[in-house]
């Protein structure tokens, strides 16, 4: 019967009880970095004449990050956060139902019609028909190669170092 003694068990065991913080500290800053990276392209590409024109910079400045770590996971949302009405309706399309215009800022509206400008107190909409105008799915989707590469590396890079 032969017989041996294994030396280090307990620091290897200490080594890989590490791995997971590691990893999941190594994950979060990577999480981080790409999510502000994605929030940025949405806002200084998608937004800035890409997808779509700035008017007011309301879309673009509402654009952020999110990046929470919750013990089970590293959870990273990039998104419109703020009370920007028509985010959605842009990012996915859709209709608008009829409705009235009032001048918020005077007594009437101002608008050109047919080369003449064109005053009235009141406008009936019709509706609309918004276009899909992806920003923040098509961002993700050019971006997604990158963001598996550079999550796997971190994996990888939290495996040699715990």
């Amino acid at each position: 019967m032969a017989t041996f003694t294994l030396e280090g068990l307990e620091a290897a065991t200490a080594r890989l009880d590490a791995y997971p913080a590691a990893i999941a500290a190594g994950l979060a800053a990577k999480a981080d970095a790409l999510a502000s990276a994605l929030a940025d392209k949405v806002r200084l590409q998608k937004l800035a004449g890409e997808v779509l024109q700035s008017r007011s910079g309301a879309l673009a400045a509402s654009i952020a990050s999110e990046v929470s770590f919750d013990g089970e996971g590293v959870n990273a949302t990039v998104g419109s956060f703020g009370d920007v009405k028509y985010a959605a309706i842009q990012e996915y399309g859709g209709k608008t139902s009829a409705h009235e215009i009032l001048p918020t800022k005077g007594a009437a509206l101002a608008f050109v019609n047919n080369g003449a400008l064109r005053f009235a107190k009141r406008i009936e909409h019709p509706g609309s028909a918004i276009p899909e105008r992806s920003y923040l799915r098509s961002s993700l989707e050019e971006m997604s190669s990158e963001i598996i590469a550079a999550l796997a590396a971190a994996v990888g890079d939290a495996w040699g170092r715990p």
